[in-house]
């Protein structure tokens, strides 16, 4: 025996899909209603325009949501300043410190948060500006609290020490001198 034959001779491997029937064809059945086939390519390019208008979708609905994002946090440190007090101890100033510090720091990184989010069919500036506003509202708010402890120099008496003696304006005397 050769390799490759069996015992039954040579076997054709492959098969044959040609249609060699007297039978009508699905190429003589005709589409259903509202099917064309010229319009298959149409719909692969409608299919990838819906789906890049998704996704931008997507993009401007999950930068809104980072946008609101300080919103929670402004919440959150409003109730633990309250629940501070307005003593000057160290959880107060703890708090305070972390108040102005965080927004400080999204402040500073607003590009690298909103960077997964950029597209040219996706407006950024309205969620950046909410970013924005919203941890400023967190600085003044730390602000507020330094000034209800305060560690803000507001009042006359705070800059004293800077001020020049005041000069005399009268001079008074007399009076029984005691030996």
């Amino acid at each position: 025996m050769e390799k490759g034959k069996g015992a039954m001779g040579n076997r054709k491997w492959a098969v044959d899909f040609t249609d060699n029937s007297s039978t009508p064809s699905s190429r003589d059945i005709p589409d259903p209603p509202g099917f064309t086939r010229a319009s298959h390519d149409q719909d692969d390019s409608t299919l990838s325009r819906q789906k890049k208008d998704a996704e931008a979708n997507w993009k401007s609905q999950k930068a809104w949501e980072v946008a609101q994002a300080p919103f929670k946090n402004l919440l959150m440190m409003g109730f633990m300043m309250w629940m501070a007090g307005n003593t000057v101890h160290l959880f107060s100033i703890g708090i305070t410190f972390s108040a102005l510090w965080q927004p400080l720091s999204a402040l500073q990184g607003v590009g690298k948060v909103f960077e997964p989010y950029r597209d040219n069919k996706v407006d950024l500036v309205g969620p950046k500006l909410l970013f924005v506003a919203l941890n400023l509202g967190g600085m003044l708010l730390g602000v507020w609290k330094l000034n209800t402890l305060g560690l803000l120099p507001t009042h006359a008496s705070d800059w004293v020490s800077s001020l020049s003696p005041a000069h005399e304006i009268e001079f008074s005397g007399g009076g029984i001198a005691l030996h």
